[in-house]
């Protein structure tokens, strides 16, 4: 035996190990409490994550909708200012044509008619106008009718 080493009765090396395991045991439950404990937060952690992601889901739905909706009311007042603008473009091309058709008609002239067949003779009524000048032609033309 060395000279630090000390003689102990069988009391204290019973006491020995049984603190020993007392604490082995201890650190043991302690241990499974801890991982207990993990398991538990983790698990809460989970599904705290779904209930966000539930609440989450409503939200970007109602904002993916309000979305569209403002896109969608966008696009109908795009279409009613170019429905506007191309209306009166219309009506300003319309009238250039009005205009145009009357300075054509008195530079000109225009011929108008209309014409009856009767029996065997053709009827024929003429209006010729040739800018301010205006001719009326009245003619009836028989018709050869082999019989």
């Amino acid at each position: 035996m060395g000279p630090g080493t000390k003689i102990i009765t069988k009391q204290e090396a019973a006491m020995f190990i049984q603190a020993w395991w007392r604490g082995t045991l201890v650190r043991r439950t302690l241990l499974h409490a801890a991982l207990r404990a993990c398991i538990i937060q983790r698990w809460w952690k989970q599904m705290l994550v779904k209930l966000v992601e539930k609440e989450k889901r409503p939200a970007l739905e109602f904002y993916a909708r309000q979305e569209w909706a403002a896109v969608k009311l966008q696009s109908w007042v795009r279409m009613w200012c170019l429905r506007l603008r191309y209306c009166r473009l219309l009506h300003a091309v319309r009238i250039i044509q009005i205009y145009w058709r009357w300075h054509i008609c008195r530079t000109r002239g225009f011929i108008q008619g209309c014409y009856n067949l009767k029996e065997s003779q053709l009827n024929l009524q003429l209006e010729i106008s040739l800018g301010l000048q205006a001719c009326k032609v009245q003619q009836c033309i028989p018709l050869p009718v082999n019989e």
